[in-house]
């Protein structure tokens, strides 16, 4: 479920059993290791910088952070929360900045920051967000947690997602800034999934759904005006089922992907086509670059070709 591509050369990914891959030849090969001390470790998330500087994310009890600067040959703890109910499930990197979510420990989502690549991190510095009961975050693709950074209507915040039996929009920087999504919800495995921000800052497209009944597509779906206010549209074509992952290949282009398969947007997420039936979690676009490549159960990972 941990994927990031830094360039159209270099993608890293992780997994369960300790597992980490590593591609520099644009995805031809992977190296594939298992963090020694880790191999029973569910890695979710990760986020790299280059070929050697990468950091990933195993996210129950303890919550664990390591991070490597020679390639994935070493790794060294630099977070580590053993708190009862602990359960990490996003990480975003924005330059220096690294933030991440977690379930809720006593009502309000674990939030924790680094400012230096990740080698010290500061925890719950926001307070705490309240969550209501039944509402958690989804540790399907690392990408219900965004940074914004254009100054639209959330400003420079931190966008997130919440699922379960209630779904809603809500902005890290500013506890007044919670919506109510009108995406599926009420039981544990629905709700919201992934958030992802249009290039221009103005507009976000959020996808969930069931993950217990994936190709169901009511409520699976929305999208987001930021600017200047927050208002939310429904698609008139949405997703093909239940989504854990979406991104924007361009203000107009977007792709999202899930267990039941892999739909492509041309008009900013209001019509939706399928262009897959395969299962992947995860999808994402090189920081520097224009590759996308998804990967999923089982070790699959997909170069997409958009102009086959």
């Amino acid at each position: 479920r941990g994927l990031s591509v830094v360039s159209n050369k270099i993608v890293w990914v992780s997994g369960s059993g300790g597992s980490v891959g590593k591609s520099i030849d644009g995805g031809k090969s992977f190296k594939w290791t298992t963090v020694k001390g880790y191999e029973k470790r569910d890695f979710r998330d990760i986020e790299a910088y280059n070929h050697k500087t990468a950091i990933i994310m195993a996210v129950a009890e303890p919550a664990v952070i390591l991070k490597t600067t020679d390639g994935g040959e070493n790794w060294y703890k630099v977070f580590e929360d053993s708190t009862k109910g602990m359960f990490l499930d996003a990480m975003h990197a924005e330059a220096k900045t690294i933030q991440v979510i977690g379930d809720p420990i006593n009502g309000k989502a674990f939030f924790a920051m680094s400012n230096n690549l990740g080698e010290t991190w500061e925890t719950n510095k926001l307070d705490g967000i309240a969550l209501n009961e039944g509402e958690a975050f989804f540790a399907s693709s690392g990408t219900n947690l965004q940074i914004n950074k254009s100054t639209a209507a959330f400003k420079k915040g931190t966008l997130m997602v919440t699922g379960g039996k209630v779904s809603r929009l809500l902005n890290a920087r500013d506890q007044r800034d919670q919506y109510p999504l009108p995406l599926l919800q009420g039981k544990e495995s629905t709700g919201a999934n992934s958030i992802a921000i249009s290039p221009s800052g103005k507009h976000a497209f959020i996808v969930g759904g069931d993950f217990a009944n994936d190709t169901l597509r009511m409520g699976n779906s929305i999208t987001v005006r930021l600017d200047p206010s927050i208002q939310f549209k429904q698609p008139t074509i949405p997703p093909f089922g239940y989504r854990s992952c979406v991104i924007y290949l361009s203000n107009s282009v977007l792709v999202a992907c899930g267990t039941s398969g892999v739909d492509l947007s041309k008009d900013g997420g209001m019509t939706w086509e399928n262009i897959s039936t395969q299962s992947f979690h995860v999808v994402q676009k090189a920081k520097n670059g224009k590759a996308v490549f998804l990967a999923g159960g089982g070790g699959r990972i997909a170069k997409l070709d958009l102009n086959p």
